[in-house]
């Protein structure tokens, strides 16, 4: 490129490379960042270079591109719609800048964009849209700008309701175990583009502050022990309003078809006719425990851990559980809904062959500011439960892992 035309601003364009012949010099890290997208944007892709990265190899490998495993040479060019030039040779890359100039075939130069004829723009992809951003030059600010973007799009602030085409019918959305951050990018935009939320008592409550003045939200709060709203009538307000033409999104926290009952307000939405989009969320069963420093397996200590729901006491009746079987276990046992029939719990699976000093942890309002870890043992857990005045919601880890833990156990524990 010439230099007298260095401040001249480039023209942005949408290159379909789908079928069409692409060469890339070099095989290195960089060229790995840039593979990825002409892959998918099914270019016919020529890497020229003796030695690649694994990843690369592996790429030519699955026939996802061509290593020619060799140095560069001007025929490599021959039929080439587009030139990237990423090797960590200046002077290989400015050959190759000088023949695809030549031959008028557009070239990105890794090294050296002042020399380029293109620029990649830091790009990235969001519900069916593109963003590409060409910064003058400047990768890093270019990045950022893209960051920016698709993060204000994926939590809904720039994807405002009238930027899309309106939408019927029903999401269910696991919100998580609730920190706010820690919904799914899909279940925080979908949250963003309702009419109507349906929503739990346990999910992201923080998040319902963000919407529109103009979002119905529908307290479907389902309080233990408590005032609790029907399962049928739950799923007659989701279809109501499916049914009306608005956009429904049915939030509940931990992971919707974990003791959620998710499915069967699928079912529910199925026999209505309602088109349902299922968004799972990040399960409390394991993400509570992780981030109050116990791994729910660990080398050598647990290869399998078990998930049980504890809202029916080992001796009733209506108990689908085998709590002989999980008594034999070696594993991890997370217990959800468990508080109120801990001690039943804890002797059933004393009585069935666990020893009572298996370590347990109790962590109440996992992820959330108010937090409160108890650490004890099998045979004592029910008493220091009521002595501490622990309560729901909380999960319940039973294993050797919550001993493991306590090399990294965070602040706010309790012996």
């Amino acid at each position: 490129m010439s230099p007298k035309y260095d401040d001249v601003p480039a023209y942005p364009a949408g290159l379909r490379l789908a079928g069409r012949k692409v060469v890339m010099v070099g095989a290195g890290t960089v060229a790995r960042r840039r593979l990825a997208g002409l892959v998918d944007a099914k270019a016919d892709v020529l890497v020229v270079a003796p030695a690649a990265t694994p990843s690369v190899e592996a790429m030519a490998d699955d026939g996802e591109l061509t290593w020619a495993r060799r140095g560069y040479e001007p025929a490599d060019l021959d039929g080439a719609w587009y030139v990237i030039a990423a090797t960590d040779d200046p002077a290989v890359n400015a050959a190759v800048e000088a023949d695809a100039e030549a031959r008028r075939i557009f070239c990105v130069r890794s090294d050296d964009a002042s020399q380029a004829s293109a620029w990649t723009p830091a790009s990235g992809r969001h519900d069916g849209l593109q963003v590409a951003v060409l910064a003058g030059g400047d990768p890093r600010r270019a990045a950022a700008i893209r960051d920016r973007i698709l993060e204000e799009l994926r939590e809904g602030t720039l994807g405002a309701a009238h930027f899309r085409a309106k939408k019927a019918g029903v999401a269910l959305v696991g919100g998580g175990p609730g920190d706010p951050d820690l919904i799914t990018v899909r279940g925080r935009r979908l949250l963003a583009e309702a009419d109507v939320v349906i929503t739990d008592r346990l999910g992201p409550r923080a998040l319902l502050d963000e919407l529109p003045s103009d979002v119905e939200v529908i307290d479907a709060a389902k309080i233990p022990y408590g005032r609790a709203m029907a399962q049928e009538a739950i799923n007659n307000e989701i279809i109501k309003h499916a049914s009306a033409g608005k956009f429904v999104v049915r939030l509940k926290g931990g992971d919707n078809y974990v003791f959620g009952r998710g499915f069967e307000e699928a079912i529910a939405c199925a026999e209505a006719g309602l088109a349902v989009e299922v968004v799972p969320g990040i399960t409390s069963a394991i993400s509570v425990p992780a981030l109050a420093g116990i791994p729910v397996t660990h080398r050598g200590v647990a290869h399998e851990f078990t998930v049980v729901s504890g809202h029916v006491a080992p001796d009733d009746p209506a108990s689908l559980t085998d709590w002989s079987a999980l008594a034999r276990l070696h594993g991890t046992l997370v217990l959800l809904m468990a508080m109120e029939r801990l001690g039943k719990i804890a002797d059933a699976l004393i009585r069935h062959g666990r020893d009572a000093a298996t370590p347990v942890a109790v962590i109440q309002e996992g992820t959330m500011a108010t937090q409160r870890t108890l650490h004890s043992t099998l045979g004592e857990v029910a008493e220091a439960v009521r002595t501490e005045g622990l309560r729901p919601p909380a999960i319940v880890v039973i294993g050797d892992v919550v001993a493991v833990g306590d090399r990294i156990r965070p602040r706010g524990t309790q012996d």
